[in-house]
């Protein structure tokens, strides 16, 4: 039987690449509300703080380069004899700069979305709310990310990955969002093999088979290693 693999990735992937985190000590909800900046409502009511709480983070985004562990991820996606799904809460584009095909179920940074009409196109390093959609011209120009309250991209692609695993791996990931925190018992429900490589024990560490706690610089590599055979 051909091996599937779906891996889930989180914020203590980037975290070692200088990104802020979201929900550990320090973390970007312990310095700002997220019912200010990270839903629907948050936007209507002040843009002009939603937008500038998303430039600063495209801005630390474009700085960031991949780190080892993303490079990893992206050799075992290439290397690998069966498949490798990698789905990501994250909005920053290192996967892809490692060399990776991934799944944004967030959505991304570097990406703009028209909240009248729904186009996409790639973003600016500064967006406002006085820029216009260049399909429809409202001005209603928005991150292309998923705040709390909508739907997540890519969700029955997901499903579908999910119910053919054979191995699943959460990495980087506090385990405190859904549905993604729902994905190990998803991935359990069909048999698959489930490993969790987080810095800190999570709230779902429980339903893993097997754990890792180094950083995901040195945890990631390690585990390619042993699924790639050297």
């Amino acid at each position: 039987m051909t091996e599937r693999i779906v891996i889930l990735t989180g914020a203590g992937l980037s975290a070692e690449s200088g990104l802020d985190t979201f929900r550990s000590a320090g973390g970007i909800w312990s310095r700002v509300r997220l019912e200010d900046v990270a839903t629907p409502e948050a936007f209507e009511r002040d843009p002009v703080r939603v937008h500038a709480f998303y430039n600063a983070r495209r801005r630390a985004a474009m700085a960031a380069g991949p780190n080892v562990a993303h490079e990893a991820l992206a050799r075992l996606q290439r290397d690998f004899a069966g498949s490798v799904t990698i789905v990501t809460q994250n909005v920053d584009g290192l996967h892809e700069a490692a060399g990776a095909s991934v799944l944004h179920m967030h959505g991304q940074l570097d990406q703009a979305l028209c909240a009248t009409c729904a186009s996409r196109w790639p973003a600016p390093p500064e967006m406002a709310p006085s820029d216009a959609c260049p399909t429809c011209g409202a001005l209603a120009t928005r991150p292309d990310i998923v705040w709390f309250g909508e739907i997540p991209y890519y969700m029955d692609e997901i499903e579908t990955a999910l119910s053919e695993a054979t191995l699943f791996a959460a990495i980087g990931t506090a385990g405190q969002v859904y549905p993604a925190a729902g994905f190990v018992d998803a991935a359990r429900s069909v048999g698959a093999r489930t490993v969790e490589l987080t810095l800190e024990r999570s709230d779902i560490s429980a339903r893993f088979d097997e754990i890792d706690h180094r950083p995901a610089t040195e945890a990631v590599p390690a585990w390619v290693a042993r699924l790639l055979g050297g």
